[in-house]
C-alpha cells in the first residue's frame, strides 16, 4: 500500500491577521476581534499573539479582556473578508491536490500522496504553501505533515506561528505520546475530565490503556480515541467540491434582548429556519433531522434534535419541528441565544418524487418558498415577510450568524 502523505494547514490567528492586514496601524498592538457589545455579542472571537501574551482568550467577555490588557484594540468581525481570504487560500491548496477538506474557514486537510513525485516531499509542499500564502495573501499558516489526518492536525498546532512540523509513522510515539491528552482531536472538556479521573494525562497514557476500559468509560468514542492515539486513523481526505463535504447547515443568533414569550421564540426560530431553508436550496439538499441549540440568560447551553416525518427543506417544516423541540425541552428561563441546524442531509438529485398527499403538499410549500427566495434575491430580504414578523421588527431584523457547513471530520461534534 502506498504511503499516505497528509497535510493539515491552519491559518494563524486568522481573523485577527486579516484585520491587521487591512489596517497596518494595528500591527504590533494587542488586538481582539469582538462581537458587537451593543447586540450582546461582546466576547472575544479571535486575538493576535500580542493579546495572547496578556492571557486574552477566545471567549473572554470584553471587560475581562480589557482588564487583562488595558491597551487592547477591539475591532468588529468582517466575515466577508475572512471568507474571501479562505477561498483564495484554498485556491492555492488546489494547485497541489484536488483532495482538500475544509475544517472551518481557517483549517484544511490536504492529501498530497499523489503529488510528491511532482512537488517533492510532504515537508517540501508544506514549506512551499507557507511561503506562497504569506507572499500572495499576507497572512501566515502553520502546517502539520503526517501519515494520517489526526496527527497532521496535531502537527499544525505544535509549533505556531508559521511553521512546518513533520510526524513520521516510524517515530510518532516519541513526538505524540508525551503530549497532553487534551491536544487530541475530539477530546473535549468533559472527556478530558473523565480521562483525568482515570489517571490518563497524556496521549501515550491513552494509547496504552485497555481499549475495552475506554469503551466502558466513554462508549464508542473511547475506542475511536484509542485508535487515534495509536496512529490508526485511516479516514480519507475528501475531494474539493464533493457534495458529501456538507454534513449539516446551521445558523445561530444572539438576541438583542432576552426572549421571554412564545412569540419571541417563534419569530427568532422563523428567522433562523428561513435562513437554513434558503441555504439548503442553494446547496441542493434536503434534511432528515433538525437540531436546535438553546442558551439561557444564565449561559447554560444545550442541544436537542428530532426527525422530520418526511425529509424536506421547507422553512415551515424546519420551524415547526424546531419550535416543538423548544417547547418540549425548555427549562423556563429567559433565552439569550438560539441556533437551528439541518442534519442528515441528502442531495435532492436522489430524492424520489411521490404522489402521496403529504409529499405533494410539501412540494407546493417548496415552490412557494423558492419563489420567495427569488423575490428576496431581486428586491431585498425584507421585500417578502411572514405576518408574524411584523409584530416585532427588532427580532425579525436579526442577522443570523452563518455557522456554514460541518464536514466529515466533525461527525463526533
Amino acid at each position: 500500500m502506498k504511503k499516505r502523505v497528509i497535510l493539515h494547514s491552519d491559518l494563524n490567528n486568522f481573523y485577527a491577521s486579516v484585520e491587521c492586514l487591512y489596517h497596518p496601524e494595528y500591527r504590533g498592538k494587542p488586538l481582539a476581534v469582538l462581537g458587537d457589545p451593543e447586540a450582546r455579542h461582546g466576547i472575544v472571537l479571535a486575538k493576535n499573539y500580542e493579546a495572547k501574551a496578556f492571557d486574552v482568550k477566545t471567549g473572554d467577555p470584553m471587560w475581562m479582556a480589557q482588564k487583562k490588557c488595558p491597551d487592547i484594540v477591539f475591532v468588529p468581525p468582517h466575515y466577508d473578508l475572512y471568507m474571501k481570504h479562505s477561498r483564495l487560500i484554498r485556491e492555492i491548496y488546489s494547485e497541489y491536490t484536488d483532495k482538500v477538506e475544509p475544517y472551518g474557514l481557517d483549517e484544511c486537510w490536504l492529501d498530497v500522496s499523489g503529488s510528491t513525485m511532482l512537488f517533492g516531499s510532504g515537508e517540501n509542499i508544506a514549506n512551499e504553501i507557507r511561503k506562497r500564502v504569506k507572499f500572495e495573501l499576507g497572512v501566515s499558516v502553520s502546517v502539520g505533515v503526517s501519515f494520517n489526518k489526526i496527527f497532521a492536525k496535531l502537527g499544525s498546532d505544535m509549533n505556531k506561528p508559521d511553521a512546518t512540523t513533520v510526524i513520521e509513522s516510524n517515530r510518532f510515539k516519541e513526538i505524540v505520546w508525551p503530549l497532553p491528552v487534551k491536544e487530541l482531536l475530539y477530546v473535549g472538556r468533559a472527556t478530558h475530565s473523565k480521562l483525568k479521573r482515570k489517571g490518563i494525562f497524556t496521549i501515550g497514557d491513552l494509547a496504552n490503556t485497555n481499549p475495552e476500559n475506554l469503551r466502558f468509560w466513554l462508549g464508542k468514542m473511547g475506542i475511536v480515541l484509542w485508535q487515534f492515539a495509536n496512529g490508526l486513523d485511516t479516514s480519507p481526505v475528501s475531494n474539493i467540491g464533493a457534495k458529501s463535504l456538507i454534513k449539516t447547515v446551521g445558523n445561530s443568533t444572539t438576541a438583542p434582548r432576552d426572549l421571554m414569550t412564545d412569540e419571541d421564540i417563534k419569530i427568532t426560530l422563523m428567522v433562523l429556519s428561513e435562513s437554513v431553508s434558503a441555504r439548503l436550496r442553494e446547496y441542493g439538499f434536503i434534511c432528515r433531522t433538525v437540531q436546535i441549540g438553546i442558551r439561557d440568560n444564565e449561559l447554560e447551553w444545550f442541544e436537542r434534535q428530532g426527525k422530520l416525518d418526511i425529509p424536506n427543506r421547507t422553512a415551515k417544516s424546519i420551524f415547526e419541528l424546531a419550535f416543538s423541540l423548544f417547547k418540549k425541552h425548555t427549562n423556563g428561563k429567559p433565552i439569550r441565544s438560539l441556533s437551528v441546524r439541518a442534519c442528515d442531509l441528502q442531495p435532492v438529485d436522489f430524492v424520489q418524487l411521490s404522489l402521496l398527499p403529504d409529499v405533494a403538499k410539501l412540494q407546493k410549500q417548496e415552490e412557494l418558498e423558492a419563489a420567495m427566495d427569488n423575490l428576496r434575491n431581486r428586491f431585498g430580504h425584507f421585500s417578502v415577510q411572514k405576518g408574524m414578523m411584523l409584530s416585532d421588527k427588532e427580532l425579525s431584523n436579526l442577522d443570523p450568524k452563518n455557522d456554514h457547513i460541518i464536514h466529515p471530520m466533525s461527525f463526533f461534534s
